[in-house]
């Protein structure tokens, strides 16, 4: 399939540009209001392009829309979902920068000082798009391709289908959601209302990913209340918590981070820590693809806990810790059906599947536990979450490109 898709890319650089972080200390949903009005924004758009019963539900923000079947037979129904939401790092004034005809060797300047760049020494993965268009981040922001990409493929292709009404196809419904960063963007989606009976979400990296098992995730934090006194007279009964905060630390396993693992392993990863010799706060995700690893990792956090408040007094140290989401494949490995429909359109695209078990996790998890079977396909975004993620544009049309070819192949009456 060799089709130029001439408002991915322009639409892609809009939506960007537009902060929608989520925040994980917010106890509103969503979590921040500017993703509201961001899906408001979308949903003006896709009336605009022609999809139809466009809503954004009230409880959560999501929002759906459908693209009726134009076939005298019945197939059954596919979902394509992504988020809006980008991660923690900052998303304001995000202004993207086009480098053409990359020759995938060369150091890529971000800012202008030169202080941060894309270095193919330290970003091997450069060296595989050597001739393409890369959109890159200007050093202080991230980008926001995860998941601003999938977004606009979906819409993307959507619109293209609109425009080319001789392309038969099935119903196809779309759900654009929130707070998927922070682990709850799924929590309230209502799967009957959707009315899908299988789905993708569009929210994975290079070209050719195709994830169907994920990891097993919770979520940590960790309060310390110490005892500030002046240091003068401090012997026998200050207590630092900044002190105990790394006692904890030092009491995980210092190689089950996330910059020494690989494939399977699981690990501990201190995202934040705030604090002063009173009162320090830190927060962990904590990742295992077995349920039971994560189990034990989370009692090893117990264990840690009653060893501090056992030498600093009961209530030193206090937690919260809660599930996020669990791994997908103990519900697609009845639903592989899915996944081969996938395979095939790659393969049929002459991409090579990638289904290597993927070390994070999608909405696609929570909404294969609802009944939603719901693996994940590439967006094309590399190093996401901080200021040297980038997007290669021939990345985004390959992946609108398999967004089509398994709508196609859905379509074939069986």
């Amino acid at each position: 399939m060799t089709i130029k898709y001439e408002k991915l890319i322009p639409r892609f650089l809009e939506y960007v540009k537009q902060n929608t972080r989520s925040d994980e200390n917010s106890t509103t949903i969503p979590s921040t209001e500017r993703q509201t009005e961001f899906l408001k924004r979308v949903a003006e758009e896709l009336m605009e392009i022609g999809l139809k019963d466009v809503k954004i539900r009230k409880v959560d923000s999501y929002l759906t829309a459908e693209l009726p079947s134009n076939l005298d037979y019945d197939v059954p129904v596919l979902g394509l979902i992504s988020h809006v939401d980008t991660a923690d790092f900052n998303s304001v004034d995000i202004k993207p920068k086009i480098v053409e005809n990359y020759d995938g060797k060369s150091i890529i300047k971000l800012d202008d000082a030169g202080e941060y760049t894309l270095d193919p020494a330290v970003f091997p993965s450069l060296n595989k798009y050597a001739g393409q268009t890369l959109i890159t981040t200007s050093g202080d922001t991230l980008l926001g391709s995860d998941d601003k990409s999938g977004v606009s493929e979906i819409i993307t292709a959507m619109e293209y289908l609109i425009n080319h009404p001789e392309i038969k196809h099935g119903k196809v419904k779309i759900g654009l959601g929130p707070d998927e960063e922070i682990g709850t963007g799924a929590n309230n989606f209502d799967v009957e209302d959707f009315g899908a009976d299988f789905a993708y979400t569009v929210d994975g990296g290079p070209v050719g990913q195709l994830e169907y098992e994920t990891f097993s995730a919770a979520g940590l934090k960790v309060h310390i209340t110490g005892k500030d006194v002046h240091p003068s007279g401090a012997k026998g009964i200050m207590i630092n918590s900044l002190l105990i905060a790394n006692e904890f630390q030092s009491a995980l396993p210092a190689d089950e981070v996330p910059e020494k693992t690989e494939g399977r392993e699981g690990f501990f990863l201190l995202c934040d820590e705030s604090g002063t010799i009173d009162h320090t706060d830190m927060s962990y995700i904590i990742r295992d693809f077995e349920r039971d690893g994560l189990e034990a990792r989370k009692n090893k956090v117990t264990e840690i806990v009653k060893q501090l408040n056992d030498k600093y007094g009961e209530g030193t140290v206090k937690i919260d810790m809660a599930d996020q989401y669990y791994n997908m494949i103990d519900i697609m490995k009845d639903h592989m059906d899915v996944v081969r429909l996938a395979e095939k359109a790659m393969k049929n695209l002459d991409i090579t599947p990638d289904e290597e078990p993927v070390r994070g996790g999608t909405d696609g998890s929570t909404l294969s536990f609802m009944g939603l079977p719901t693996p994940n396909l590439f967006a094309g975004g590399e190093n996401m979450h901080g200021r040297f993620e980038y997007v290669s544009e021939q990345a985004m049309e390959k992946a609108t490109d398999v967004v089509l070819e398994i709508i196609r192949l859905n379509s074939e009456k069986k």
